[in-house]
């Protein structure tokens, strides 16, 4: 994590991109933030933005599909107070930008207000935390589907009951460039990888499903056979267990979590309730609870946008603010939330850098970049050994949550029991059932274990996607409710 000075070159490609094939230079875009202003606004952008999206997927050991598009345009937006006019293009050319800024001048009143547009344009820096290459073109066409086969063939090698797989490769080269009132011009590039893997193992008649995967803001270099290797072998294990599991005993009990994607519930139950905009209209359990203990001794919550190379991680957040480490949780106190500038504004709160969008043609707000629990003193054995009964969830499938009351229900895709303090058989069809403050309240031992996701989590709110990343330490939760099928 390293601040730097506006990283010319980043700002040189985004414009060479974004503004020249169109004619438009910074004149041209103080003009358009200039025709907003000529009503009372508090604050304008203008967020550019070129994606080149490419997929891969293999099946029955053929490449069957292969996807390429290519976007651009432009968002125009303006706030007054806590209202937000949004218009956008996929057009870039000065006409389509006043056509939009037009649009957007509904929300105030006629008559310039006491908020002027900057002079001029500032070149802004964010952070170096990621190199701004293409990934599409690390790897040509060819090497791309022999990708797709070799993590095929590992698979299939781990394990003679190995009947199906499925492959699929995905990257993304994102030019951003973002353009304010207050004069601040930033851009971003972010590259994007994935490989996801699920393979399907039979005996007896009976079918269970795995998978794996991972990727993160790299070019497809990252992916080396050693990866691939780990990534077989993930699924290939997660799968065979569940051709022995039983099924998942029902009612309370004492959970351990295990570390990494497991914080996929501390994302879901507690994250999207410490976003800005839910708590500045109260809807979130955790509105107006600053300074409150809201969670066992010993647990910390951070969301970090800051860190080198993660799914989760930006540069600048997509008002041109630069990412930061912010403490939601500390000590089981809460601290803070996560904010973009209206929410933080109208809140008179610190802006932390969390303002995302899914793309051009869409608001942003307020959301999580990597969110993660830190790491406590207990060894792991010594947690799993301190549980008479219980459940261990290894690995999670999908979840749901209420940001209102924090109900949750998750489903552990890898789960085993616990008893006399040691791991015995794997269990099927576990749900764990409950509410996010309760739980944070029931942590009782905290591992020093900390893990991050492998980089594959995507969050959804709203309708709007954006890549996220989640951690967490081995965790002891005492009184959560389980759903069996037993």
């Amino acid at each position: 994590m390293k601040p730097f000075e506006p990283n010319l070159s980043t700002l040189a490609v985004a414009r060479d991109i974004l503004l020249t094939p169109f004619g438009l230079d910074e004149g041209k875009l103080l003009k358009t933030l200039g025709a907003m202003f000529t009503h009372k606004v508090d604050y304008a952008d203008l967020y550019f933005q070129f994606t080149k999206n490419e997929g891969w997927s293999l099946e029955e050991g053929i490449v069957k599909t292969g996807s390429f598009s290519i976007d651009q345009g432009v968002g125009v937006r303006a706030i007054s107070g806590d209202k937000t006019a949004f218009a956008y293009s996929d057009e870039i050319s000065e006409a389509a930008l006043m056509d939009a800024a037009g649009a957007t001048r509904t929300i105030a009143r006629a008559g310039a207000g006491k908020i002027k547009v900057a002079g001029a344009m500032t070149p802004t820096g964010g952070r170096s935390l990621y190199l701004p290459n293409d990934p599409l073109a690390s790897l040509d066409a060819t090497a791309k589907v022999q990708l797709l086969e070799r993590i095929e063939k590992m698979a299939r090698a781990k394990d003679p009951r190995v009947v199906q797989v499925m492959a699929s490769l995905a990257g993304e080269y994102d030019v951003v460039l973002v353009v304010r009132s207050d004069g601040v011009l930033a851009a971003d590039i972010r590259p994007l990888v994935r490989v996801s893997l699920t393979v399907i193992v039979e005996q007896n008649g009976r079918r269970e499903v795995g998978s794996s995967g991972g990727g993160g803001r790299y070019d497809y270099g990252y992916f080396s056979d050693a990866l691939l290797e780990e990534y077989a072998s993930e699924a290939v294990a997660s799968a065979v267990v569940n051709l022995d599991a039983r099924p998942a005993p029902a009612g309370p009990m004492t959970v351990v979590l295990g570390p990494g994607w497991p914080g996929i519930l501390l994302h879901e139950a507690i994250g999207h309730g410490l976003e800005g905009d839910f708590n500045r209209k109260g809807s979130s359990t955790f509105s107006g609870m600053i300074g409150e203990r809201v969670a066992a001794k010993g647990v910390t919550v951070v969301d970090d946008g800051t860190l080198a190379d993660r799914r989760g991680s930006l540069n600048i957040d997509d008002e041109g603010n630069p990412t930061q480490c912010t403490t939601l949780i500390e000590d089981g106190i809460l601290k803070g939330y996560i904010q973009d500038t209206m929410n933080a504004r109208l809140m008179k709160m610190p802006v932390t850098g969390n303002a995302r969008r899914e793309s051009f043609a869409h608001l942003p707000m307020p959301r999580m970049t990597n969110t993660y629990m830190l790491g406590g003193d207990k060894d792991p054995a010594e947690i799993l050994a301190s549980v008479k009964n219980g459940l261990y969830a290894v690995n999670f499938g999908g979840g749901q949550v209420d940001i209102t009351n924090g109900k949750f229900v998750f489903s552990a895709s890898e789960a085993y029991m616990i008893e006399d303090g040691k791991v015995t058989y794997p269990v099927k069809g576990a749900t764990l059932i409950g509410n996010g403050p309760e739980v944070l309240n029931r942590v009782s031992m905290i591992g020093n274990d900390m893990r991050l996701d492998p980089g594959i989590g995507v969050c959804g709110k709203e309708g709007q996607s954006v890549p996220v990343g989640v951690g967490q330490p081995t965790l002891r939760i005492d009184g959560v409710t389980v759903g069996g099928t037993a």
